[in-house]
């Protein structure tokens, strides 16, 4: 029998463990910030400061001030994870699946576990589906995206002329 965690609750914790174990395996395995134990935390974290604040709260009030400060709070999380390199900014993604995670520890902390699994399936499909879709198709491929393609090709070749030219 497991130990009694008040007001926490164990299904609750192991949803919030499955939902970041699967969207931080997809950021590590592709080798971006956030992964699996980041992911865990982001959604426990966010999970535990929901369900403490609806026990220690009479009110809606109170637990509506607790979200909207572990939503600022994990906006500035977010925001370390983005990087400013070349003049191109990096890790907008994994900046929008901190948030998405606490939004996912914030909906298992008002007993939605299901729908957050949901969700988390949603999230996966959109991380890896999307980024199919770029690479098979080339219109997609405006922006930052094009950018940091002609920049490798750039130096590719630039690297290729330097071996010739040494020759």
């Amino acid at each position: 029998m497991w130990p009694d965690i008040t007001p926490f609750s164990w299904p609750a914790l192991l949803q919030c463990a499955i939902c970041g174990a699967l969207i931080g395996l997809e950021r590590q395995l592709r080798g971006k910030p956030v992964g699996i134990r980041t992911s865990s935390l982001i959604i426990i974290g966010t999970y535990c400061f929901i369900t403490l604040g609806q026990t220690v709260s009479d009110n809606n009030t109170d637990v509506s001030r607790v979200m909207s400060q572990v939503i600022t709070g994990i906006g500035f999380l977010g925001a370390g994870v983005m990087m400013n390199r070349d003049g191109q900014i990096h890790g907008v993604t994994s900046a929008a699946v901190v948030w998405m995670l606490a939004a996912l520890g914030i909906t298992i902390g008002f007993g939605h576990g299901h729908s957050a699994v949901m969700m988390t399936g949603l999230i996966i499909c959109i991380l890896l589906g999307v980024d199919k879709l770029e690479n098979s198709l080339r219109f997609l491929r405006k922006g930052v995206h094009a950018h940091l393609t002609d920049r490798r090709q750039k130096r590719k070749t630039k690297q290729t002329k330097t071996i010739n030219l040494d020759d």
